[in-house]
């Protein structure tokens, strides 16, 4: 049975690689993540899903522009204080 915790920026560790990001981890379960992903300005990540899992963006600065669907032709934009839904299994970038 889990507990509540607290995890600090200095517990994360590295999480798994997409060109163009970097992640840290911060607590992962058989259901759920959460961590934190810095990307450069105007960087495009490469191309990927997030298997069984459904995933919240939450956005503290900058922009992000989340393209999906058929080649890409689908788009979310999203802005400081907005959160967006990923679905699971969904491809994006």
């Amino acid at each position: 049975m889990m507990k509540p915790r607290k995890v600090t920026p200095m517990d994360r560790v590295k999480g798994d690689p997409t060109s163009g990001m970097v992640r840290e981890e911060a607590i992962a379960t058989d259901h759920m993540w959460s961590g934190m992903v810095r990307t450069a300005p105007g960087m495009t990540s490469g191309w990927h899903h997030h298997g069984e899992y459904e995933t919240i963006v939450y956005v503290i600065s900058g922009a992000i522009r989340l393209e999906f669907g058929r080649e890409g032709g689908e788009v979310v934009e999203a802005g400081p204080g907005d959160f967006a839904l990923i679905p699971q299994n969904t491809v994006h970038r």
